[in-house]
C-alpha cells in the first residue's frame, strides 16, 4: 500500500531524443497504452545499429548510443516546441543547437554537433531513428517510468552527496512516502491526478546512473552503492498507462481500490 504520507507529484521530465536532452515540464496529458508524449520520440542510431528495411519497431536500448556508453551525453538539457518542431539542445562543452528532428535536412547538422560529444573510439552517431506511436522506452511495452524523491533523498544521503534526479532519466518524480516503498506497488493500480497506472515492474539500472548531468562526466558509483545499501541495484518503477488523462506537478498518488 501507498505509506500514509502523502504522497504528490514534484516533477516531471520527458527526453525528447533517448538519451539525449532531458526537459523539465509542468505537467503531461497521457494517453493509455501509450508511452508519455514527446518522450524518446527519437534515438540515436550509430553505424552498427541494424535498423529494420521496412516498417520500423521498437529496438532495446543496446541499439543506440545512450549514457551508459557515452556519459557526455547526460549533461545535454532540452526543449522542445511541439507548434514548430524545433528542439533546442544545449551543453555546457558546445554551442546552443536548434533544429528540427523530423527534417533530413537538418540530420547532418545534428549529427556534427553531437558527434564531439561521443566517445572517440566508440561507434560513430549515424541517424535519428522513430517509431511510430510510440518512444523508444527501455521497455518493448510502452510505459511511463515513476521515482521516489524519498528514495532519491536514502541514497544521497548513504553516499554523502546530494544526487541530481536527471541521473535517472526518469519521467515523474514524486515525494513522500518511505524510502524504496514504490517497489510494494508492482502489480497494484495507483491513481496519478486523472490517470490510472498499473505498475509492472522494478527498474534495473546501468552505468549511465554513474555521469553528473551537469558535466557529462563519471564521478558517483550509483550501482556499488545501490548494491551495497540496499541489495540491488534498481531504482525507480515502470508502469502502463490505464486511462487518458492529464499529470501534474502538486498531483497526489493514491492507491486504486
Amino acid at each position: 500500500m501507498i505509506s500514509q504520507n502523502r504522497c504528490e507529484i514534484e516533477k516531471i521530465f520527458r527526453h525528447p531524443i533517448k538519451s539525449v536532452g532531458s526537459e523539465l515540464i509542468n505537467s503531461v496529458y497521457l494517453v493509455a497504452g501509450s508511452t508519455m508524449p514527446g518522450d524518446r520520440v527519437w534515438a540515436l542510431a550509430h553505424e552498427k545499429t541494424r535498423t529494420p528495411e521496412h516498417r520500423k519497431h521498437w529496438l532495446p536500448c543496446s541499439s543506440f548510443l545512450r549514457g551508459s556508453i557515452a556519459p557526455t551525453l547526460m549533461a545535454i538539457s532540452a526543449k522542445f516546441d511541439g507548434h514548430t518542431g524545433i528542439l533546442d539542445l544545449r551543453h555546457p562543452k558546445a554551442k546552443n543547437f536548434s533544429f528540427n528532428p523530423n527534417d533530413s535536412r537538418d540530420l547532418q547538422k545534428f549529427l556534427n554537433w553531437i558527434s564531439p560529444l561521443c566517445p572517440v573510439n566508440g561507434p560513430a552517431p549515424a541517424s535519428l531513428y522513430r517509431v511510430e506511436n510510440r518512444g523508444s522506452t527501455d521497455t518493448e511495452y510502452p510505459s511511463i517510468s515513476l521515482l521516489s524523491l524519498t528514495s532519491l533523498h536514502d541514497l544521497s544521503e548513504k553516499l554523502g552527496t546530494d544526487l541530481d534526479p536527471r541521473r535517472f532519466r526518469g519521467n515523474i518524480w514524486f515525494t513522500g512516502g518511505e524510502p524504496f516503498e514504490e517497489f510494494n506497488w508492482i502489480d497494484q493500480e495507483i491513481e496519478v491526478g486523472g490517470v490510472r497506472l498499473k505498475v509492472v515492474e522494478r527498474i534495473e539500472r546501468c552505468n549511465a546512473t554513474k555521469a553528473n548531468p551537469l558535466t557529462g562526466k563519471k564521478d558517483i558509483d550509483t550501482l556499488t552503492a545501490l548494491q551495497a545499501n540496499y541489495g540491488h541495484k534498481d531504482f525507480g518503477i515502470y508502469c502502463e498507462v490505464l486511462t487518458d488523462g492529464k499529470v501534474s506537478c502538486g498531483d497526489q498518488l493514491i492507491l486504486s481500490l
